[in-house]
């Protein structure tokens, strides 16, 4: 079989034919994976995400979903730009030329997109609208400019995020970073605080660590605002536990803070201090627990009275909280940790006999007038003494912070505002969006934008006076943020999307992507999707109604990188084995959530395992009589249907793709010998349905030989459960278990048997079973389920029972799934013995246990009679 050829084939008609191409309706569905950034080609972590969210989209049209499910390219970025500066070329023609390359890969593995929808981040028709959309929320208050303390890299001469800073240095320049403070472009998610976080509780769907990293991220905390004072200047202090004011014995504050530039220009220590934050990162910094200055300032405590040290310290952040921490080092880990270092005074104000540090709660000591109050209600009356004094007052924080959204370079999406001297920053018109990126740029030191005259030089749109323009550019999360809004209507030309379209298909039903993106990326379309649904845009609260983040693809059990040498290319597994087995292993291999290994022979294994679905489909003897072993495979092929559609609702294809292989199994042996056509029929066609989302080219080729229609487009099978049954079932499988049993006994002796006895289980034993059966169900209790068989007539084989019961308790997959009559059983095991006294030319004797003296008769139980050979 040509699997590319298949491959080709059959993504030619379903383009031809638009079956991907849908509309919402009465049962629409939104499926989408976290788009991909264009970086040249696509490895094996890709493969898995992606052919994930297409096997959903698959199994979602063909249970009768209008699905959306779109691709498109988060194409901004550095690694264009630095591409551009290392080989001399347009960043938008690498873009472009990337996206097309994983465009065909998409195409060679079957996904199916909409490509009508594609949305390419970079080009103008999708940036003006994120343009667009800066300006509404910046006529709503929801953006400003402000200057900020940064990581600049005086080189580069640009701003670095705090993981582009490595040992105080930038990462690509290698220079020494420093702290510089210029004006940048906020966006105030933190209006939308309290909302983004009382919300993350309904994300039902969400994995619960990311909603836990959310909270986190988020970071409410209340507690009050204390003033210290300082030579008559105020130092306001955040604190979650006011109960422990009286144990505060000094102030640490930011190395950023105002009052610490005074006094290093007077005090060498402090400045040298300076100096040596400046070049590290906030995660560096926060590190650095232990590290600090006196600043010989002496804060006023507001309550005692008493004067304390004023230290500097590199661990506090100044966009956190407000710069400052009272220190209450017998009660805080790291503040007693910072205490020791520098023999700074511990004042213990909670009694308890744990050593110090005790972070918890209790009953307040040498803390005055709250002496002998719990730590609740220390806070209250603190709180309120605060107030009263004018010294504080009760404080809700958060750890989140306004979304710092400016860089200083060239490839992201244009800032829309110009700055004149008369009018100050004015928005561009909407009539002139979009603001395009210039071509006449100079790559090297410093924002490129910056070299372009045309790009700068424009005119006030107020007063028509000649202006700047902005050349920050948007960072890249703002324009992830919206994407799958403009998948909704991806070719409105006079709005980012309509409103009416965005609210019948959002919110996204099933949003699948890695858990790197667990805060950020989440966290902001969150954000949008509530400011836009203030802006009157949409009335959708939540983007994404469940999520998956898929687990990583390992490679010698590390993941797959350039840099260790183990990456496997996606393209040479699709030539050697086709674009099916590639995708039916990556998701079969493991849970979705999970990491696993890659192995080729898996990928050759699930090969050879859709060969034989190949075989089912040839030419073959039929009969016209329906027999028990068709009642068998019909009841097995809609128990198969039942499990697949449970393992395909709850996201465990790989549980579903291992059904898929044991009803294959079944069906093979079922083929061996003459089938019933109808039976048969119906079930290599509903494992075709089953297949379709895994190996969409090779079911669809091997339906077309069966039917007219597409595969594709075809209804995904419902299970009979009039048609399932364990009994039919159990009876078959108790020919399969003794046939197992005897040819293993057989292989073990080595020797040709004269006579094969099977022995069936007394009468009693029946019941025993079934009733076992159900009091499991009720309770694991050996001692009750054993007491109360002694109340029943079945007391007087207690021995027996005595011994079976903990046997089945300790592995109740031994119980038989269905408990034949003994008639029936007996009907069965003799018809087994005939065909095995035909087929092996040996004498096969069935025997009852209770008129049998041989000792093997009582090892004889219900679905496993005893067997011995002679």
């Amino acid at each position: 079989m040509d699997h590319s050829a298949i491959a080709k084939k059959w993504q030619a008609v379903w383009a031809e034919k638009k079956v991907f191409v849908q509309e919402p309706g009465e049962k629409p569905y939104y499926c989408l994976e976290m788009f991909p950034y264009p970086s040249g080609t696509m490895h094996m972590g890709h493969v898995r995400n992606y052919s994930l969210g297409d096997a959903v989209a698959r199994y979602k049209r063909m249970k009768g979903h209008q699905v959306l499910y779109p691709m498109g390219f988060d194409a901004f970025g550095l690694p264009a730009e630095n591409a551009a500066v290392q080989n001399n070329f347009d960043p938008a023609d690498w873009t472009e030329e990337n996206i097309s390359t994983i465009t065909e890969q998409f195409k060679l593995l079957g996904m199916s997109y909409d490509w009508s929808r594609l949305v390419v981040t970079c080009r103008p028709d999708y940036y003006r609208w994120t343009q667009w959309l800066f300006i509404q929320l910046y006529n709503k208050g929801l953006v400003y400019r402000k200057k900020a303390v940064v990581n600049w890299d005086p080189v580069d001469k640009t701003v670095l995020a705090n993981e582009q800073v490595i040992d105080g240095r930038g990462w690509r320049s290698g220079a020494e970073v420093e702290k510089k403070e210029i004006e940048q472009w906020f966006i105030k998610i933190t209006a939308y605080a309290d909302e983004l976080l009382d919300a993350i509780d309904g994300l039902t769907g969400w994995p619960e660590r990311v909603r836990t990293m959310q909270k986190n991220w988020i970071g409410r905390s209340v507690g009050a605002h204390i003033s210290f004072s300082v030579n008559g200047e105020e130092i306001k202090v955040f604190t979650t536990r006011p109960d422990t004011l009286f144990g505060a014995t000094y102030l640490v504050i930011a190395p950023e803070h105002p009052l610490v530039r005074s006094v290093a220009q007077k005090n060498s220590a402090v400045a040298d201090y300076l100096s040596i934050a400046a070049k590290k990162s906030s995660i560096e910094r926060s590190a650095a627990d232990k590290s600090g200055v006196d600043t010989g300032l002496r804060a006023l405590h507001p309550v005692t009275k008493e004067k304390i040290p004023v230290w500097v310290a590199e661990y506090v952040l100044m966009e956190y909280g407000t710069g400052a921490i009272m220190a209450v080092p017998a009660h805080d880990e790291r503040d007693f940790a910072f205490a020791q270092e520098h023999s700074l005074p511990i004042k213990q104000v909670i009694s308890s006999d744990q050593d110090l540090p005790f972070t918890g709660e209790g009953e307040l000591m040498q803390s005055g007038f709250l002496d002998g109050l719990s730590s609740v209600r220390a806070r209250e009356a603190v709180i309120e003494l605060l107030e009263k004094d004018g010294v504080g007052s009760h404080h809700v924080q958060y750890r989140l912070r306004d979304w710092l959204v400016s860089r200083q370079r060239y490839w992201g999406c244009p800032i829309p505002f110009v700055y004149c001297d008369s009018c100050g920053g004015v928005p561009v018109p909407e009539s002139d969006l979009p603001v395009v990126l210039p071509k006449d740029v100079s790559f090297g030191e410093g924002n490129p934008l910056e070299t372009s005259n045309s790009f700068i030089q424009t005119t006030c749109p107020k007063c028509s006076k000649p202006a700047r323009r902005e050349t920050d550019t948007m960072d890249t999360f703002v324009d992830s943020s919206w994407y799958f809004f403009r998948y909704t209507d991806a070719n409105n030309e006079s709005a980012p999307f309509d409103k009416g379209l965005v609210n019948s298909w959002l919110p996204v039903n099933q949003y699948i992507g890695g858990i790197e993106h667990a805060i950020l990326h989440l966290l902001y379309a969150r954000f949008f999707t509530k400011a836009t649904r203030d802006l009157g845009l949409h009335t959708i609260d939540e983007p994404f109604k469940n999520l998956l983040c898929q687990g990583m693809v390992l490679k010698d059990g590390e993941k797959m990188s350039k840099s260790k040498g183990n990456v496997v290319s996606p393209l040479d597994m699709i030539h050697e084995f086709g674009a099916d087995a590639v995708r039916t292993f990556s998701l079969f291999a493991g849970a979705p959530e999970k990491e696993y290994e890659w192995s080729s022979e898996g990928v050759s294994g699930v090969q050879r395992f859709l060969h034989r679905v190949s075989l089912l489909c040839a030419q073959r003897e039929f009969r016209s009589a329906f027999s028990s072993h068709d009642e068998y495979i019909l009841s097995v092929t809609h128990r198969t249907i039942e499990q697949v559609t449970e393992h395909m609702d709850s996201l465990r294809l790989n549980l579903a793709i291992s059904d898929i292989m044991v009803l294959t199994n079944t069906l093979s042996s079922y083929g061996q010998s003459a089938v019933h056509q109808e039976t048969f029929s119906f079930c290599v066609d509903t494992l075709l349905q089953l297949l379709a989302p895994f190996a969409p080219h090779i079911a669809e080729e091997l339906w077309s030989t069966r039917h007219d229609s597409l595969l594709a487009s075809s209804v995904w099978p419902i299970a009979d459960p009039d048609k399932m049954s364990l009994v039919a079932e159990q009876a078959f499988e108790l020919h399969a278990s003794l046939e197992e049993d005897i040819q293993k006994v057989i292989g073990l002796s080595g020797v040709t048997p004269q006579q094969i006895t099977i022995f069936l289980p007394s009468s009693w034993k029946y019941s025993f079973l079934a009733d076992l059966k159900d009091a499991f169900s009720q309770t694991h209790n050996v001692g009750e389920i054993i007491s109360s068989f002694m109340q029943t007539d079945l007391r007087r084989y207690g021995k027996e029972i005595s011994s079976l019961v903990p046997r089945y308790a300790k592995d109740r997959s031994k119980l038989p799934r269905a408990i034949l009559s003994s008639e029936h059983e007996a009907k069965e095991v003799t018809l087994f013995a005939r065909s095995l006294s035909s087929r092996l030319n040996v004498r096969v004797v069935v025997e009852l246990e209770d008129g049998s003296s041989h000792p093997k008769a009582k090892q004889a139980m219900p679905g496993k009679p005893a067997i011995f050979i002679e």
